[in-house]
């Protein structure tokens, strides 16, 4: 995500904003030009809807400059001559802030903006009551569209040395402002400085470059430093202090130039300027460059380590992963929509636009699906079978983890979070690669599954790294690529890794003569319009040729129609029905239409569905039992349904918690693919010293054992 949408995925939601002011000269002296086009900026804002929260410095050095200029005039030569005692700050304070606020009243007057003075010291904010009312007078000035200015009360502070105490619980107008917006719960906080923002050196160093995104993490040990200001206790350690503690507080904070002229504006306007800092910013740094090798390797270490956890620490994991989930819905829903609105404006398929939105409430649905999953059975290290091989000698068959996981997807992006939970679940390394439409919401999904640790659930950033991926199948046991079947066999030819292939939904609702057609007409217009663009809604319906001039058939057509559906016709059916003819029964519309033909009877149904689907879901709706029968036991496909819409092929309906996928392969997992089908079994012997020596002195016995609870 580039730092233009980064800012605006949360500004359009700034409302109350705190900002600090920089106000003096390098010689201390007020900047009378730069506070006028502040207080303009201010105003502005002001105007547009912001509650504008300032935080002003200069008192001092305003002070100052006015007690030298009234000792000056008040001493005599001879006084010049003696050594010159600098002035106390804490009066050079109590002067400055009443020249200050002068000042700050004479300009905002000529904009017609009212303005207030709040001085605050560090043991004001101890008492809780003085924190409650401040939070109260601040709201009420707000809606006055009062512009609240703030400084520490150096006049009467406790601190021992203003200038240079940094204890207590702030200890400069930066860490005043951090304070004040968590207090006063605001939006965003910008530090305004004399430098365009944070920079990797000191400003004045020509490889020193400006840091647009900090990440705590990278940037802690890599910035050295120059000097701070020569007025004030400022300076770019206590700024980037400040903005570090309100930033992982939840407040996004923003250091940028106050000498440029309409940054505050700019910073709102989501334009990159100064420096952000953010508590998911790591997110939206590039990943550490790691080998793919390297990235399987730590997928596998992860997975071990899983499966050395008990299975109530396996429990709270997922538990917390779904509370992380429902925690962070805004924030997840805001990067989807850019997701969303991204593909738009590149022109996707809307079935791909569809299957990338994530609906109202599916941040729920999936936490609820993950608690769900939480709540099973463990599934590792379940005996399966116990066989006493001879006296003394016992052998289990037991459930494992198959190991390292690859998984390829396309669109959805709430599948990274079913699959990183059924990962978790049945202890394997997983390494994921979404799509790109979908790479905001994939980066900010991919935050709960890291509870773990970061490289259990590997996020594969670039679709240059799948080849080299595929080469690794000493570390990687099992591929599934869940989308086309063009993905399926790109990945099956670039690899020796079994794959578990999820081809195309072509899935048929095959209505019989015998069917009760009112179940049939909610039967197959669920098939289609509950979701259109899932793997499990209906690309065909075929129709019993008897049905073909009832009016209960066409009463089904009008309802299709009626929801918007295009239909299209098999040979016979586009004739008869006047549609146009479909260019091939072997189609995935994954949108609002569907082909219509009609078949003799229901083996002309089942030869159709062998020569034209793709083995993923059908369904028969039928009273008659040699139909059903027939049906049921014939169609060669992952699922087979009677009497009800193949919408309900599914992992979660099907109570398996979550779905790594619906598997149309034929070997080892079939069908939407939960828990079960991620494990493998190991065999563990259980002895008391016996030895084979060419079995000379053992007699086998092969005896079933009763499975111990």
């Amino acid at each position: 995500m580039d730092e233009v949408d980064r800012s605006r995925a949360f500004l359009k939601d700034v409302k109350r904003i705190v900002g600090t002011a920089v106000v003096t000269r390098n010689d201390g002296r007020i900047a009378l030009g730069r506070l006028g086009a502040l207080c303009e900026q201010l105003k502005e804002l002001n105007s547009q809807g912001y509650e504008v929260i300032l935080v002003s410095s200069g008192a001092v050095g305003l002070g100052r400059q006015r007690l030298r200029y009234r000792k000056l005039v008040n001493s005599s030569f001879a006084d010049l001559q003696k050594p010159q005692v600098e002035l106390d700050g804490k009066a050079c304070a109590a002067v400055g802030q009443n020249c200050l606020m002068a000042l700050y009243d004479t300009l905002f007057s000529q904009l017609d903006v009212s303005s207030a003075q709040l001085l605050v010291t560090d043991s004001d904010f101890r008492d809780r009551d003085f924190r409650k009312q401040l939070s109260d007078t601040v709201k009420s000035l707000l809606s006055l569209k009062v512009i609240p200015i703030f400084n520490e009360n150096d006049a009467v502070s406790t601190r021992r040395a203003p200038y240079e105490d940094s204890s207590g619980i702030f200890w400069d107008n930066d860490s005043l402002a951090a304070l004040l917006a968590l207090e006063l719960k605001a939006d965003l906080l910008v530090l305004l400085s004399d430098v365009d923002g944070l920079y990797s050196g000191p400003p004045s160093d020509p490889r020193s470059k400006l840091i647009h995104t900090y990440i705590k993490e990278k940037h802690q040990s890599e910035i050295t430093f120059g000097d701070k200001s020569r007025v004030g206790r400022g300076g770019m350690t206590a700024k980037v202090k400040a903005a570090v503690n309100a930033a992982y507080a939840g407040i996004p904070v923003v250091i940028t130039s106050g000498y440029a002229p309409g940054n505050l504006s700019k910073v709102l306007e989501g334009q990159r300027v100064g420096t952000l800092f953010h508590q998911d910013a790591h997110l939206w740094s590039p990943v550490k460059e790691v080998d793919a090798r390297g990235m399987a390797v730590a997928a596998r270490e992860s997975s071990r380590r899983l499966q050395a956890m008990t299975s109530e620490e396996r429990k709270r994991v997922l538990l917390d992963v779904a509370d992380a989930l429902e925690a962070n819905v805004r924030l997840i829903n805001v990067e989807n929509e850019a997701d969303v609105s991204a593909a738009q404006v590149a022109g996707y398929e809307k079935s791909l636009i569809s299957r990338l939105a994530l609906k109202p409430g599916k941040i729920k649905s999936l936490a609820n699906s993950i608690r769900v999953l939480a709540n099973m059975e463990d599934p590792i290290g379940r005996v399966l079978k116990r066989t006493q091989l001879a006296e003394g000698l016992v052998l289990e068959k037991t459930s494992s983890p198959l190991g390292v996981l690859l998984i390829v997807f396309e669109s959805r992006p709430e599948a990274l979070v079913q699959i990183a939970s059924l990962a978790i679940r049945s202890g394997n390394g997983l390494l994921l690669k979404g799509g790109k439409e979908a790479k905001r919401s994939n980066a900010i999904l991919h935050k709960p599954s890291q509870i773990v640790g970061g490289k259990l659930i590997g996020l594969v950033t670039s679709r240059e790294e799948i080849p080299d991926l595929l080469k690794h199948d000493d570390v990687i046991d099992l591929v599934i690529p869940r989308g086309s079947n063009k993905l399926v066999s790109q990945v099956k030819n670039l690899t020796k890794i079994p794959v578990l292939g999820h081809a195309d939904g072509i899935c048929h609702v095959y209505i019989d003569k015998s069917a009760n057609m009112d179940m049939a007409k909610r039967i197959a217009v669920d098939a289609k319009v509950d979701y259109p663009a899932a793997c499990n809604a209906m690309e065909t319906l075929l129709v019993h040729k008897d049905l073909k001039d009832t009016t209960e058939f066409n009463d089904l057509v009008v309802d299709l129609c009626a929801e918007g559906v295009t239909l299209y016709g098999g040979p016979r059916a586009s004739s008869l029905l006047n549609i146009p003819q479909a260019h091939s029964f072997h189609h995935e519309y994954s949108s609002m239409a569907c082909t219509v033909e009609f078949v003799d009877d229901v083996h002309a149904a089942i030869d159709h569905i062998h020569e034209h689907g793709s083995a993923h879901t059908d369904c028969v709706i039928a009273e008659d039992l040699e139909v059903v029968d027939a049906f049921l036991g014939q169609v060669d496909s992952a699922a087979v349904f009677h009497n009800a819409s193949p919408r309900f092929c599914d992992g979660a309906r099907f109570g398996l918690g979550a779905e790594v996928g619906i598997s149309t392969s034929r070997i080892h997992a079939r069908g939407p693919v939960g828990v079960e089908g991620l494990l493998t079994t190991r065999w563990i012997l259980r002895g008391n010293g016996q030895v084979v020596d060419g079995d000379k002195g053992v007699i086998y016995t092969h005896k079933d054992l009763p499975i111990e609870p």
